[in-house]
């Protein structure tokens, strides 16, 4: 059985024989048997308490912004207590639901295919990209667009370009503007801005759904809500504006948490028809990373401190991660296998640090000629790349 993909020899994992794979990826397959087995009354509790809980911090936080928005204290509280309200009910609840988590509860307002949440994409354009694209080919450098989004360079697979010098500040903004960049990704907004491989009427003919979304979320936080406040409109916008930049801040950065560590493999597909399930398994442990932290950081980030059990078991009830994450990293620990674990910061800052090395051409880092300094051989190395594009 020859292995459908290429691991780079610098990986921290160890390489395993195609008979090691197939028996590593028949442990995992028992762990996550055990657990589907097992749902029931704890699982559907636990679920309810968290829509309970999304549905009155926004009751709660939007009479404060309404009544009492004029109010400093007030205002910085609402607003705080909706940004909380808008990330639990996009990372908890809408993500983890609309995986199909809790499909077998048989209730439409929890169902993966009915629900739709409270941010810029719609829940097809979502599934497709995510539950569909992301998790099929995780990090698969030109079929997985969470690969930097089409905006920023986070492998060396990436082929280089001059805008990357950029990625630093292009990151920042993609974090402030995260809620409307995976609104747009599936349009693949950079086919038309840096590649001209796709015109703007087939962006505006393929984005009417993405633009009704759009009008609806446009329209709630920022015209109905404002308006029904009356004098206090202005507090409630700029409450609303903020709770929306807070949630995408939050959601980026459990995302790039999860995937854009130094540690997360990309990988360059070589035969995907060939990859078995087994070896989809290890893809996704090599290509993923946890952040420890308390059950609140975990519940604030939809559980996707666990990115590697996720990835493994998207389908399974996120609250149930913390149950089997320590079998899985015993299991990686007696095959080899890397298991990509460290605090909620020290990830992030090395997310900060590839994104900074990525930032200029792979040559940057194969000094060649002795006799110059780094500095100049890599503003001579750039100069060369930036006027050859």
């Amino acid at each position: 059985m020859n292995m459908a993909l290429e691991f780079k020899a610098a990986s921290k994992s160890a390489h395993l024989t195609p008979e090691q794979v197939e028996a590593f990826g028949r442990r995992v397959e028992e762990i996550r048997l055990a657990v589907m087995q097992s749902l029931g009354e704890e699982d559907s509790k636990y679920i309810y308490k968290v829509r309970n809980f999304v549905r009155y911090t926004e009751i709660a936080s939007r009479g404060m912004l309404m009544f009492g928005g004029w109010i400093p204290p007030v205002w910085l509280l609402g607003t705080a207590m909706l940004g909380v309200s808008k990330i639990v009910e996009n990372m908890e609840l809408g993500h983890n639901v609309m995986h199909g988590q809790f499909d077998w509860l048989n209730d439409p307002s929890l169902n993966g295919t009915n629900y739709d949440w409270d941010t810029m994409a719609t829940g097809p354009d979502w599934k497709h990209t995510h539950n569909y694209i992301h998790h099929t080919y995780t990090n698969i450098v030109g079929m997985d667009h969470d690969v930097g989004y089409g905006l920023v360079r986070v492998s060396d697979a990436q082929v280089w370009e001059p805008r990357f010098l950029l990625n630093l500040p292009l990151a920042a903004q993609l974090m402030v503007f995260f809620e409307w960049y995976v609104g747009l990704q599936n349009l693949h907004i950079e086919d038309v801005v840096a590649y001209k491989t796709k015109t703007w009427r087939e962006v505006w003919v393929e984005s009417y759904d993405f633009r009704q979304k759009m009008k609806r979320q446009v329209i709630k936080d920022y015209v109905f809500f404002p308006i029904i406040a009356g004098p206090n409109a202005l507090p409630v916008f700029a409450g609303n504006a903020v709770a929306n930049v807070i949630r995408s801040l939050w959601a980026s950065a459990v995302i790039f948490n999860g995937h854009f560590t130094e540690d997360a493999e990309n990988f360059e597909m070589d035969n995907i028809d060939n990859e078995t399930r087994a070896e989809w398994y290890l893809r996704q442990i090599r290509g993923s990373s946890n952040f420890s932290g308390t059950q609140g950081l975990h519940i604030l980030s939809g559980n996707l401190s666990h990115q590697i059990e996720h990835h493994l078991f998207p389908d399974m009830p996120a609250n149930r991660y913390a149950q089997v994450a320590p079998k899985i990293k015993a299991l990686c620990a007696e095959y080899g296998i890397h298991y990509n674990e460290a605090s909620f910061i020290k990830q992030f800052s090395s997310v900060w640090v590839k994104l900074a090395k990525y930032s200029l051409p792979n040559e940057c880092y194969e000094k060649s000629d002795p006799t110059q300094s780094f500095l100049k051989h890599n503003l001579s190395l750039l100069k060369k790349k930036i006027f050859k594009s």
